[in-house]
């Protein structure tokens, strides 16, 4: 009912609502900021006002946030950014000469010579330039065209980008994108938010989260029922999962994409972050070219690459870029349009990637530091990626895959029916159920692997190897005890009536010293 208001203007409530917002945005999930992390936020709050809680801080182990997690940034890319941002210490004496070559031509390049000024939507001319050298020197002298070089705000921007020139059509013959499960929760999220159709594929976790091209056709025979499939998007090395994929199954993937005729989506952040031995990363475009002119010059793809992954972990300067291979030049035309109408990505983000793709050489004086602390930084990660894996498998009910790349692990939980019930109980999926009650009991903070996806009746949680060793061992060791302590004590309330039916016979056979001692246990339980 409208009210008259104070000053005689009718009210009608509030212009928008929950009922009449846009619904796609309603359907969105972000599992790796959900109600884990904002119940986690709120524990911090409580510590900070001296609640008292059996933990002392809230370890988040819930996003591969590396300077969050206490990694230290590379040297030479903050000493190039400082001089950029602060052009006066280009006349201190305490910055290599080679810092200040490279921050002196960032900023010939940017408008008034300050990365304070907007770039060209596309991205500064001379960092798409060194980019797309990058991009030959990785895929051994395949040519990179500049011009096929979109710098973005981080990865996500980009393939939020692409997936928007992708979705259209309505009922059957809206765009189907396929997308891994267990998935990063961004592609659902713009999935849904674009009101574009998931197309789910399952990684085969019995085969370390494997991509078997039988299971990509089966999800798109099943999807052309009520969809039109025309994007497949991959992620390698693996998020959640950290699995490396082989150089056969890129191609087995790009001869799937080509028959189906699917755009392909190469989601390459994590290309640095190799582990396992006999393990390596093969380029979605280098494998592409290889394969020949029928592929190459047909199949249509964009890579994407990021400054926040890999050795950098540069997440908050959110810098980034995407090649389009084969794109129909009046798409692309599209495409810059799109992508102006948000001006340009951070230019320091920018700057920073020109670091990352044109790092110190072996004649300059800023070369063995960065190589040095490169090595460090990698080197810790396989080293976590390891230890990770050895003592999850050590906890009988977690099944942990070998971390073969990227930064996460993601274990299988086994659950008791006595812990499904509860979380049922309290309206809450297993595994989120178990999560929130590690978050409250231990102060750990992880990803219930529902958020990502996961097949029917199994368990899983998302937890990042970023925490410094020492601390990534009492996050392991933590989960470990709450594991056994927790699940092993519902699996064996289950074994309650068998205590009682012991003991019952222990009583007919006098044997009462022991029967006590049942019993006690199960009062324990």
């Amino acid at each position: 009912m409208s009210q008259q208001a104070a000053n005689g203007v009718l009210s009608r409530g509030r212009v928008l609502t929950l009922d009449n917002m846009n619904p796609n945005v309603k359907r969105v999930e972000y599992a790796v900021r959900g109600a884990i992390v904002q119940r986690a936020v709120q524990i911090e709050k409580e510590l900070k006002e001296g609640v008292k809680k059996p933990f002392t801080e809230v370890i988040k182990a819930n996003i591969g946030d590396a300077h969050a997690m206490g990694q230290k940034p590379i040297s030479f890319f903050r000493q190039v950014l400082a001089l950029c941002s602060y052009p006066e210490l280009l006349d201190d004496n305490k910055f290599p000469e080679d810092a200040k070559q490279r921050a002196r031509r960032i900023l010939e390049a940017c408008g008034g010579h300050s990365i304070g000024a907007y770039s060209a939507s596309q991205g500064i001319e001379c960092v798409r330039q060194d980019v797309a050298r990058y991009i030959e020197k990785r895929d051994g002298g395949i040519p990179s065209n500049p011009d096929n070089i979109y710098l973005s705000t981080g990865a996500s921007d980009a393939i939020v980008t692409m997936l928007k020139l992708l979705v259209c059509g309505e009922g059957r013959t809206r765009t189907g994108v396929m997308i891994s499960i267990p998935q990063y929760p961004l592609y659902s999220a713009a999935l849904a938010d674009l009101g574009a159709v998931q197309i789910s594929y399952y990684l085969d976790e019995d085969k370390c989260w494997s991509l078997d091209v039988t299971e990509l056709k089966r999800a798109v025979n099943a999807a052309r029922q009520h969809c039109n499939p025309r994007v497949l998007c991959i992620i390698n090395p693996g998020n959640p999962t950290g699995q490396v994929q082989s150089r056969q199954c890129i191609e087995d993937v790009i001869q799937f994409a080509k028959e189906e005729h699917l755009f392909l989506m190469a989601d390459e952040v994590y290309q640095d972050n190799v582990y396992a031995e006999g393990c390596k990363f093969h380029s979605f475009k280098k494998v592409l070219f290889e394969m020949g002119p029928a592929y190459s010059s047909t199949v249509e793809m964009a890579s994407f690459h990021s400054t926040s992954k890999c050795y950098m972990g540069e997440c908050g300067f959110r810098g980034g870029y995407m090649e389009v291979i084969n794109m129909d030049p009046d798409v692309k035309v599209q495409l810059t349009k799109l992508v102006s109408v948000r001006l340009c990505p951070p230019v320091p983000g920018q700057a920073l990637l020109d670091l990352v793709v044109n790092p110190p050489q072996p004649d300059e004086p800023s070369y063995n530091t960065f190589i040095k602390e490169r090595t460090a930084v990698l080197a810790a990660l396989a080293e976590k990626a390891r230890l990770t894996e050895q003592i999850f498998n050590e906890v009988p009910g977690i099944t942990c895959n070998p971390v073969q790349g990227a930064m996460y692990t993601f274990p299988r939980i086994t659950l008791p029916q006595k812990a499904i019930d509860k979380a049922k109980e309290e309206g809450q999926v297993p595994d989120m159920f178990y999560c929130m009650k590690l978050l409250e009991e231990e102060g750990i903070c992880l990803v219930p692997g529902s958020g990502f996806g996961q097949r029917e009746g199994t368990f899983h949680f998302r937890m990042t190897i970023l925490p410094p060793t020492e601390k990534l061992k009492i996050v392991l060791q933590k989960i470990s005890a709450f594991h056994n302590s927790h699940v092993h004590f519902l699996s064996t309330v289950a074994k309650a009536q068998a205590l009682q039916l012991f003991g019952i016979v222990l009583l007919i056979t006098d044997g009462k010293c022991v029967l006590w001692e049942v019993l006690g246990h199960l009062k324990h339980l």
